[in-house]
């Protein structure tokens, strides 16, 4: 029922983001941890392109966590507290969005369903 391009992209973009928030949440339990580097979760360029090219959504966008670039304290590790804490309310904010716009394509369903009233 719900295999719209649209419907793909939300429940893609779900997704990424819960994997993202993980991601964050790692970071910040690993912040004392000697030598630990932080991981990178960035999807949404692929799902614009999949989307623009009008390929499978799903399938098309691949959710790899790479390491972070910045540069490391005297113990290796290399987690910014102020980036993990911004990215995770971004993420957030993000997520609800998208719950947001599934939501209300139920919504739409249910009116539908209802003869509009």
């Amino acid at each position: 029922m719900f295999d719209d391009v649209a419907s793909a992209a939300v429940r893609t973009a779900l997704n990424g983001l819960a994997m993202r928030q993980r991601v964050s949440a790692n970071n910040l339990a690993n912040i004392e941890t000697p030598g630990f580097t932080a991981g990178r979760l960035d999807f949404e360029n692929q799902l614009r392109d999949a989307v623009a090219n009008g390929s499978e959504v799903e399938s098309s966008v691949e959710f790899a966590e790479t390491r972070s670039n910045l540069a490391p304290r005297q113990d290796g590790n290399n987690v910014n507290i102020d980036e993990e804490t911004l990215s995770s309310m971004d993420t957030g904010l993000r997520f609800k969005l998208m719950l947001r716009a599934k939501d209300d394509q139920y919504g739409l369903i249910s009116t539908v369903l209802k003869g509009g009233r």
